[in-house]
This record gives C-alpha cells, structure tokens and sequence, in this order.
C-alpha cells in the first residue's frame, strides 16, 4: 500500500467514520490504493494490516447524483448477500458528503481475479477457461432466479415496457453523437424495433454481466460478481445477450472491448445460450434479438468515444481507431438480428 493517500479517499476520515459506525472493525490506522479498471465508479482498497475492505465513490468532480448511485449499488448487494449469487459483503453506506467528498460505501475485499483478454486466461488452459466461463453463466442463472420482492428488491426498477425504454434510450444517445454516416445502423435500431419480444417475467438484471465483472478463485469459481452500477429490475435475457456479444470472437486488434472469447477452451456462444435454457428453464429462441441489441447499445456507446475523441476531449492511446470498430459492431448486429 502507498505512503501517500489516493485521490477521493482520506484514510483518516474514513476511519473516524468506521469506528463511529462499526467499532471494532478496524483495529490501526488505515491506508488505501486506487484500484484501476473502473471506467466511472472509483473503488479502493483499503487496509489496516489485518482486515481488507472496498471502498466504492463515485468519480471526483461534478456528477449526476443519478449517474453513480452508491445508494443503488449498496442496496442490490444488501439484498444478493444472503442469496446464492455470489457478492462482497456490504459492510456500511454513508451518504453524508462530509466524510469524503461523495456518497461511498465499503464492503468486504474478495480474493480473486478478473480475467479481462483471452491472453490473460491462457495460462489455465483449454478445460478450465471452459469450466470458468461455464460456472459464469450458472451464477447467472443464480442470480435470475433471485425473486426481487422476497429480498426487497420489488421496486428496485420499472419492468414494464423496459426493452422499449432500453432502445429508445439507446436511440437517444446515438442521436446525441451523430457526427458522421453510419451505414445500418438506423436499419438495425428500426428493426430491433419492429421485433420486439415479450419480455419474460422480470428479475434483477446486472446489466454489464461479463468475465471481467466477476472474481474467480482459485479454483475458477466465481468469488464475486462486481460492478453493479447498471443493476435493475428487467428482462432478464438483455444480461444473456450482452454475455452471448462478448463470447462472440472479434479477432480485431486494439479493440477497447474486453472479450475472453478467442481463449483455448471457451465455449461458443450458442452452448452457453443451451446452458442458460436448460438450468433457468427459460425460453430463449428470441436470444438473436438480445444479442444484435447488444451489438447495437455497443456501437452506440463506442461511436460515443469516437464522437468525443473528434471534439478532442478523450486523450489517451487507442482512442484514435475506435471509430473504425462502430461498423464493425453494426455489422454484428444486422446479421445477429437476420439469424433470428
């Protein structure tokens, strides 16, 4: 741990707060890391030689008090904990900005690793990336399974015509960074339109499910799901979409989204639709529509980057060939969505 105390996190302060809320949990002085990898939320790890903890805030400067609800995030873990899916255990919320800049909660720290690339996971080998990546759609099941109101999570969203509210929105942010001709991309978004389906019975969606979200152990079970921040109430099937997207080899060099896929031993995507089906015993012959939709809401949010990055306000290396990879996405989508 750093001599020198992160950005956003006042060691000192925050233990003042935690022997006032939870005596006796920490028992020296504590000091804190930045952990990297959150693209908005800041989380931290925070020590006092014995016990280790989260800290999750959001980032430093003005923000949307809807945009990074600790509030929202602290609650669905509350809830999740004493459930089979896997979480850290929440440990306390402060929403009184005085203690450190920002509303922030802390939780347990959970041993284990997020695998990001399929470089990263090469080194276990073609039976356990397929074991791993297996157990991570059973979590999934795990987690649909959850009944939202028996854990206090029946008004944790508005279910009701949430795939219409999801693909106007989407709709709306692609208005907001049309800087050039994007050739499908206004056919795709009509035609996820036109072919809506009815929405199974809704249940707590995690909404950015994936390998790198999760913690796996050492013995390639996942540890913990993390990063709850897009969690609601929903269709259930827009988190197996997004993980079929991902399990979708890309093959293209410098491409900002992680994707394990290309690994020795992950299994394809069409098994993993299998797996879900079988262990939730919920229908999913409308999966090709999840799916192009999530190469839809991708493309969105990577023509986004591209959209900044010309007006000059993303710095940083590989911003420059973003723009390249929107079609691409497009490109998946229309074809997932004639598939179906």
């Amino acid at each position: 741990m750093s001599s020198a105390p992160p950005p956003g996190l006042d060691p000192e302060r925050l233990r003042a707060f935690l022997d006032r809320e939870r005596p006796g949990l920490v028992s020296g002085p504590l000091s804190a890391r930045l952990i990297e990898g959150g693209r908005s939320n800041l989380t931290y790890a925070v020590t006092d030689g014995t016990g280790r903890w989260v800290v999750r805030r959001p980032p430093l400067g003005h923000v949307l008090a809807t945009a990074h609800d600790m509030r929202r995030e602290h609650r669905v873990i509350s809830a999740l904990h004493p459930t089979a899916v896997p979480v850290p255990e929440p440990v306390v919320l402060c929403e009184d900005e005085e203690v450190l800049g920002a509303p922030f909660y802390v939780m347990r720290f959970v041993t284990g690793t997020p695998y990001r690339t399929a470089g990263q996971l090469a080194p276990l080998g073609p039976d356990r990336t397929r074991a791993a990546v297996l157990g991570l759609v059973d979590t999934l099941v795990d987690l649909h399974a959850v009944d939202p109101a028996a854990v206090g999570l029946g008004d944790f969203g508005r279910p009701e015509g949430f795939l219409d509210r999801q693909l106007r929105r989407w709709g709306k942010q692609l208005d907001a960074s049309r800087s050039r001709e994007l050739a499908g991309i206004d056919e795709l978004h009509a035609a996820l339109g036109r072919e809506l389906p009815a929405s199974p019975a809704p249940a707590v969606v995690h909404g950015d499910f994936r390998l790198d979200n999760v913690l796996l152990g050492e013995d390639d079970r996942v540890n913990a799901v993390l990063d709850w921040e897009m969690s609601t109430l929903g269709d259930p099937l827009t988190d197996l979409g997004l993980l079929t997207m991902y399990s979708t080899p890309l093959d293209l060099p410098g491409s900002p989204i992680s994707t394990t896929a290309g690994a020795a031993g992950h299994p394809p995507a069409a098994e993993l639709v299998e797996r879900y089906a079988t262990r939730s015993g919920r229908d999913t012959s409308a999966i090709s529509w999840y799916t192009a939709f999530a190469w839809f809401k991708l493309a969105v949010i990577l023509e986004g980057i591209h959209y900044r990055y010309t007006l000059g306000q993303t710095v940083g290396a590989g911003f420059d060939r973003i723009g390249d990879l929107v079609p691409v996405f497009i490109e998946h989508g229309l074809a997932t969505l004639q598939e179906g």
